[in-house]
């Protein structure tokens, strides 16, 4: 009989058992994943979803999308630090195997160095959480380096970053025609200064395949194909529980939304007709 850990899998056509560690996965154990089996990752925001990741998924990402998803934002922009402390905080206590990376928000990196380093420390410090996850390449690097000098591993974000959505003029692809080149040269910036792992997203596959094989840290895509070294997505959409857009990326496993909404309006109409609740549910004798 196979340990209640281990999977039976396939890739690139030969099988692959895959024992899961009892232990927490740590950063080294992503970056030993370059080539090897591709990174299952999603988002989490609460603690009974970091419970039912944590035993499939290699990182689970605190996002800052949770301001989208969770707390009704037009963008990414008006996440705050606390607000990731809060979620970070709520994740952390459902995970025990996953390495758990949280987002800095809009405006807690990009002044310096040192405003990145005293608001990354106080992610890590406050939620336990082993990593950080940050938007930019080149002009980013000098940030990540000094983040990894003083013991705060960096996960990178390239191609389409929600932060800087006024800039880029909305959701588009990333990185078409001559401006691969630009992406190309930030994936490698990331690297050399020191990023665990980089995520690409909503970028060609071509692109995607091209900064996967010229760095040394894993790609993790998320609308950047299948040849990234693993995939990410943000949990709510890939359960169908959030369904005010659909990105053309996401791939829906259920539909949530759908059956919830079903299931409230079932409870709506039980209670004004007086069966809910029955007997089997209340206390005593009948009334």
């Amino acid at each position: 009989m196979q340990p209640q850990n281990s999977l039976n899998t396939v890739w690139k056509g030969y099988p692959v058992s895959t024992n899961l560690p009892e232990k927490s996965l740590t950063v080294s154990d992503i970056q030993g994943r370059k080539g090897g089996v591709p990174l299952v990752c999603l988002t989490a925001y609460t603690t009974p979803t970091a419970r039912l990741v944590d035993q499939h998924c290699d990182v689970t990402l605190v996002g800052d999308s949770l301001g989208m998803v969770l707390h009704g934002l037009p963008s990414t922009l008006g996440v705050t630090l606390e607000m990731m402390v809060l979620h970070g905080q709520a994740v952390m206590r459902g995970l025990s195997r996953s390495l758990c990376v949280i987002d800095l928000p809009f405006g807690t990196y990009e002044e310096s160095p040192a405003q990145a380093f005293r608001n990354a420390s106080r992610l890590l410090a406050e939620t336990g959480a082993a990593a950080v996850k940050l938007e930019g390449g080149v002009h980013m690097a000098e940030t990540i380096a000094f983040l990894v000098a003083r013991g705060i591993p960096v996960m990178g974000h390239l191609g389409l970053t929600p932060q800087a959505v006024n800039v880029l003029s909305g959701y588009k692809v990333q990185g078409k025609g001559p401006d691969a080149q630009r992406i190309l040269t930030d994936a490698q910036a990331v690297s050399d200064a020191g990023a665990f792992a980089v995520v690409l997203e909503k970028i060609p596959q071509a692109l995607a395949y091209e900064i996967t094989q010229a760095t040394a840290i894993p790609t993790i895509g998320i609308g950047a194909g299948p040849a990234c070294d693993g995939q990410i997505l943000v949990v709510d959409d890939m359960l169908g529980a959030f369904a005010d857009f659909r990105p053309k990326f996401v791939k829906r496993y259920a539909d949530l939304s759908h059956q919830a909404c079903q299931a409230i309006e079932q409870y709506a109409a039980e209670v004004r007709a007086g069966e809910f609740p029955a007997q089997v549910h209340s206390f005593g004798q009948p009334i």
